[in-house]
């Protein structure tokens, strides 16, 4: 059963989604909201909201967040993907990586559709269980373990990937058993190290 949508707009509700997202919400949610689509470009006009990409906006007295373009991401996937890979592993703060596009993970279903993705976004295809998620402030990611092993899987250069390993080791974020795809990957290169 469907929600009861308002009949009339109410900032006030679009305001409290949209602090949640930094910002940002879906034109879903504003017509979840009360806001047709002729309304949400009058406020656009007007200087209250502006686009950020197809289908996603911002309302103008949340100021571009550091992290605007993962929450616009994961928007733009009906909120069903997961920041992962690379991006994954620098919001987690390991090793020197610095992602040169935005890994999102979707669900495996995904691979079956005709999707436009936006410039910059990569996307992994795979069902990820609860265990293997987090929270990064408005978006979801994965854990350090599961980040590690895509990482490895996906073939992240090894100086890269053992840098990662051994900080995450380090800091008690992963168990070196848990690093399967890891120990693999990065066997031929001496190991995890210590």
């Amino acid at each position: 059963m469907e929600p009861d949508r308002p009949t009339r707009p109410d900032w006030d509700r679009l305001f409290e989604v949209a602090s949640a997202q930094e910002g940002l919400f879906t034109a879903k949610q504003a017509a979840e909201t009360g806001y047709s689509a002729q309304l949400l470009v009058h406020h656009l006009h007007a200087g209250r909201v502006v686009r950020v990409r197809h289908g996603i906006y911002r309302i103008v007295h949340f100021p571009a967040a550091e992290h605007e373009d993962l929450v616009a991401a994961w928007l733009w996937s009906g909120a069903a993907g997961v920041v992962s890979h690379e991006t994954a592993l620098a919001l987690h703060g390991l090793s020197d990586v610095l992602p040169a596009h935005l890994h999102l993970t979707v669900p495996a279903s995904w691979a079956k559709r005709r999707l436009r993705v936006p410039p910059g976004l990569v996307l992994h295809h795979r069902d990820l269980p609860a265990a293997t998620r987090t929270w990064f402030g408005a978006v979801p990611t994965t854990t350090v373990t599961q980040t590690l092993n895509d990482c490895a899987t996906d073939g992240l250069s090894p100086e890269l990937l053992g840098q990662a390993a051994r900080q995450a080791l380090r800091r008690g974020l992963a168990a070196r058993g848990d690093l399967g795809a890891v120990t693999k990957a990065l066997a031929q290169f001496g190991g995890i190290g210590g």
